[in-house]
């Protein structure tokens, strides 16, 4: 499982003009079964997305799509993780 920590290098203006095209690359990922959950932080100053994927080298190939880091918007820092503690409803989502 994948932490992926995104931290927006321009202002929220410039991030809002590619949110639609962000928000479709998202979509793809959360159909695909890859993303489990996404969001901006508070204060919005990046986004937090929760993936699972095989490995790093298909997180960064991932990332490589997302139209905040094409444009040169956001930096990223990937966080790999073993899920030792699962909550029920969860559970057979992570292994």
């Amino acid at each position: 499982m994948f932490i992926i920590e995104l931290t927006y290098k321009v202002p929220n203006a410039e991030i809002d003009q590619f949110l639609t095209a962000h928000r479709d690359f998202l979509d793809k990922y959360f159909t695909a079964g890859v993303f489990i959950a996404a969001g901006a932080q508070v204060p919005r100053k990046g986004g937090i997305i929760l993936a699972m994927a095989s490995s790093r080298e298909a997180v960064l190939s991932i990332i490589g799509e997302d139209p905040f880091y094409i444009n040169g918007l956001s930096d990223y820092r990937i966080i790999e993780f073993k899920a030792t503690k699962k909550a029920a409803a969860i559970a057979d989502l992570i292994d």
